[in-house]
């Protein structure tokens, strides 16, 4: 295994994929399954709000949140003064916010001043697809990015291992909501909202903020049905669906209603859907590393 400060190269390799412990059921990340890899490469941090402009800036390209003029926002990062906006039945902490986009992640007021370094956020599983294609590469499949966050740890919930504060209850070494969810973020991880992609420690393979900060679009469709048995090769989910999979959680995730922070965790969403906590990173299928 290979690294530069942007790339991680991985060899071909075998790893256990899923969980059948501490899971919600619908979500799918059981059975646990043998998958086997072909070699490929995977960026070390997830797409910055700097590289996408420089992808706009060339292109021209106009995402998904600018086409359909509004994005989802959380309610907690508007400020008070926000004027009314409409919310996700059962998910209130999600706003309809117009003209929030990733260059106005909370609205047409905002802007990505001290932001360069975090992740691009607002961006449709298809935006994700066209910068990946001009940055010659593509989205990773679940099974890449699951193997790659593992990090070589072995059924383990998080990059560095089971305890998500293994160095004492005052230290972190991911990005969650921290506080009364969903009121409340008192940022004891240092962060309210996104942090840099590499804010914390990244895993023995060299990649960052695997768990928490911003969920991962991933290649695959998702489905909750997986071949147990034997080994499976470089799987890339059904051939049709209606979601896609997001990996990694985010950092809205909290104990008291969502922890898919873990590394088998998994939620899905429609390959249009734009949220200020959705980003990616990518991977080729050739040695980036030289």
């Amino acid at each position: 295994m290979a690294t530069t400060d942007h790339w991680v190269d991985l060899p071909e390799t075998t790893f256990l994929m899923g969980n059948e412990t501490d899971a919600y059921p619908s979500d799918g990340e059981g059975p646990v399954r043998l998958i086997q890899l072909s070699p490929f490469s995977i960026s070390a941090t997830a797409v910055t709000t700097a590289e996408f402009a420089s992808f706009v800036h060339a292109t021209g390209y106009q995402t998904t949140a600018e086409c359909e003029g509004w994005s989802f926002v959380f309610a907690g990062h508007l400020p008070d003064n926000f004027g009314e906006t409409r919310g996700v039945v059962g998910a209130e902490w999600w706003r309809q916010v117009l003209g929030a986009t990733w260059s106005h992640p909370e609205g047409p007021q905002s802007n990505l001043v001290d932001r360069d370094h975090h992740p691009v956020v607002h961006v449709s599983w298809f935006d994700a697809t066209a910068y990946a294609e001009w940055a010659g590469g593509r989205i990773p499949t679940e099974a890449e990015w699951e193997c790659a966050a593992r990090g070589g740890l072995e059924g383990r919930r998080l990059p560095w291992g089971d305890d998500n504060q293994p160095d004492g209850p005052d230290t972190y070494r991911f990005n969650i909501f921290t506080g009364m969810f969903w009121s409340e973020d008192d940022a004891a991880d240092g962060w309210a909202g996104t942090c840099p992609v590499d804010a914390f420690e990244p895993n023995a393979y060299g990649l960052y903020n695997c768990s928490g900060n911003v969920w991962e679009w991933t290649a695959d469709w998702f489905t909750t049905h997986h071949q147990p048995d034997g080994v499976t090769i470089d799987p890339v989910g059904p051939q049709i669906g209606v979601n896609r999979v997001l990996k990694g959680g985010s950092f809205l995730c909290h104990d008291s209603y969502c922890h898919r922070y873990r590394l088998a965790a998994r939620s899905s969403s429609t390959p249009d859907s734009t949220t200020s906590h959705q980003g990616f990173r990518i991977a080729y299928s050739t040695p980036q590393v030289g």
